[in-house]
């Protein structure tokens, strides 16, 4: 994670300087968005459009490749029919540019991008029917396969060995524990470190390798009204956490971030297992790996977010968003146990991928 002052903070008025000189645009409305690490803004030009200016924070923008990969991933997706931003060419050409500015602690350089405005709202503002989970399993099924098949020269910067949030580095929370110090969470955080460590990791050479989106949260999907009073996804959001990873892990982040929007939690892995495994089918490993890998980004959210808070406590509300809620809901998933859990996630896959298959077939 970024270290303490690497986040930007411009003021509107050196956001509508920037989009002046890069893109020569006249910004007539500026909104600040909520953002981890980096500084987002809405922007309307008078001459028309909506945009978002995502400036990266000053410690990832001194790896120019890893957010080139990412830049073009946002393109390949939406070219392969996933709606995700795209990045504009500003008036160099260029889809992002590296520009020093002093946001008050001293000049520092900051990646600079203007994306496209993708309309809808975030998924944590909608109720997640089982439909709405279903088509976040596929969608997020999609996304990783359909990254898989793109090619670019630099792909193995997405291997960023260390990187804290990838759920094979999960045995790194360990140097971390020590902001729960005093918490009866704890305990239940090294077990699941503990369990992750026995029971997962030596399976890992059974899990299928890709390239995961590793953030498919709540704040990063949007959705908007469809013909059947329900909600069709409408834009995928904030590809910074992309990694060389396993399918099985965007799954399980998946199912995590969701448990955190819904009313009864433990209900939400059933219906994302199907919508996945419409797409792509788990092996016997896979499946056996969901829980424990479910609660391990449980424990990343917790810990990583309470450390967070110690470089950025101005931060508290949108840094702790996902922690706070999640602490109730991995005590549950451990009290209630993997083999309860497993139990009502896949006999509610079954059920619902049965019922998938006869409505196709009624429609064929």
């Amino acid at each position: 994670m970024p270290p303490k002052n690497a986040k930007p903070n411009l003021s509107h008025s050196q956001v509508s300087e920037i989009v002046k000189r890069l893109y020569r645009l006249t910004a007539s409305v500026i909104q600040s968005l909520p953002s981890y690490d980096d500084q987002n803004f809405y922007v309307a030009p008078s001459e028309g459009g909506e945009y978002i200016l995502k400036i990266m924070n000053s410690e990832d923008s001194k790896n120019t490749l890893l957010i080139e990969v990412q830049t073009y991933t946002m393109s390949f997706l939406q070219q392969n029919g996933i709606p995700a931003q795209t990045a504009l060419p500003n008036t160099s050409g260029e889809r992002m540019s590296l520009e020093e500015i002093d946001c008050g602690f001293g000049s520092q350089k900051y990646l600079v991008r203007l994306l496209t405005y993708l309309p809808g709202t975030t998924i944590s503002k909608v109720p997640l029917t089982p439909q709405l989970l279903y088509e976040m399993g596929k969608t997020a099924a999609k996304v990783d396969t359909v990254i898989k098949k793109m090619k670019h020269p630099h792909l193995h910067v997405l291997e960023r060995e260390g990187f804290k949030w990838s759920l094979s580095n999960v045995a790194l929370l360990e140097d971390y524990l020590y902001v729960l110090d005093g918490e009866p969470l704890l305990e239940v955080v090294k077990s699941v470190i503990q369990g992750y460590k026995s029971s997962v990791d030596p399976k890992r050479s059974s899990f299928r390798k890709c390239v995961n989106h590793g953030d498919f949260n709540d704040l990063n999907v949007l959705v908007q009204p469809n013909d059947k009073e329900g909600y069709r996804i409408t834009g995928i959001l904030d590809f910074g956490d992309m990694n060389s990873g396993y399918y099985i892990h965007e799954l399980a982040i998946t199912v995590m971030y969701m448990m955190i929007e819904h009313p009864k939690p433990i209900e939400v892995g059933g219906p994302v297992l199907a919508g996945w495994e419409s797409v792509l089918p788990l092996n016997e490993v896979e499946k056996d790996c969901l829980y424990l890998l479910v609660l391990s980004r449980f424990c990343q959210s917790l810990v990583l977010g309470r450390y967070s808070l110690t470089l950025q406590p101005e931060n508290e509300e949108y840094l702790m968003i996902s922690s706070r809620k999640g602490v109730n809901i991995l005590q549950q998933l451990w009290d209630l146990g993997k083999e309860q859990v497993e139990k009502l996630w896949f006999e509610t896959a079954a059920q619902l991928s049965d019922k998938s298959e006869r409505q196709e077939q009624t429609r064929s």
